[in-house]
């Protein structure tokens, strides 16, 4: 099993990538969890034909401690197991502390174990990495790291902080940076903009996703483009991203 966090600056696309990630490896033959990790609760989405399951620390809030898992997590295509972590009550709690709870939550339900995935994907929203949301870099949740990001200067901005973030644990073991994805915004010259800042911070681009109308049609079905249409370009893109994926 390998545990791989997902990260990137709010609004760069990061929940259709994990998703679709997520989707391609089930075609892959791959048993997947997706953890989503952001307040939002919408991680999941488009693997659940647009519903969503409770989420885990809104469940603890208002139920305690869930009996079983079913409670909590929901099957979606290909199989995929989805959870949502959900957000404390606005205004009150650290979200980090959330999804520390939740993790460990998990872990002592034996969720791994139950449904043992090939792969989980934690979906984080992460635009300046404090150290709340770099709970599953550094507490040995996520073995690797994977970066979403386009060509534009604030999504490169939140790329580096992560990066700097995941380089400050590295003499503790903790979990590695894989490399970058581009999610293109059809910039001029985006994806050179981007192995340049690769370069420079020593690390390489996993996978380039277009910009295709085809991702937020299907999504208004709620369903990814990997299962709204496995043979389209994008979709094998998301493929090839899975494979990839997997060799880190």
């Amino acid at each position: 099993m390998i545990k791989i966090a997902i990260y990137g600056k709010g609004g760069i696309g990061k929940s259709t990538v994990t998703s679709s990630l997520s989707a391609a490896l089930s075609l892959e033959g791959r048993k997947v969890m997706q953890i989503g990790c952001d307040p939002k609760t919408d991680s999941t989405i488009n693997l659940l034909r647009g519903l969503t399951p409770p989420p885990i620390l809104q469940y603890l809030q208002e139920h305690g401690r869930p009996a079983s898992l079913d409670e909590i997590a929901r099957t979606g295509f290909g199989g995929t197991t989805c959870l949502e972590v959900g957000g404390p009550t606005p205004g009150v709690g650290c979200f980090g502390r959330g999804m520390l709870t939740a993790f460990e939550l998990l872990e002592e339900m034996n969720a791994y174990a139950t449904y043992a995935p090939d792969v989980v994907l934690y979906d984080i929203l992460a635009d300046i990495v404090c150290g709340g949301i770099a709970v599953p870099m550094r507490e040995g949740f996520a073995d690797k790291v994977a970066i979403v990001t386009s060509g534009e200067k604030m999504a490169l901005l939140a790329a580096r902080n992560i990066i700097l973030a995941l380089r400050h644990f590295a003499d503790r073991h903790y979990a590695e940076l894989g490399g970058l994805i581009l999610n293109c915004r059809d910039m001029a010259d985006e994806k050179a903009r981007v192995e340049d800042f690769a370069a420079k911070m020593d690390t390489t681009i996993l996978g380039v996703i277009p910009r295709d109308r085809a991702i937020h049609a299907f999504e208004e079905e709620g369903r990814t483009i990997v299962e709204g249409d496995p043979g389209l370009p994008t979709s094998l893109e998301f493929r090839n991203l899975a494979r990839t994926m997997m060799g880190l």
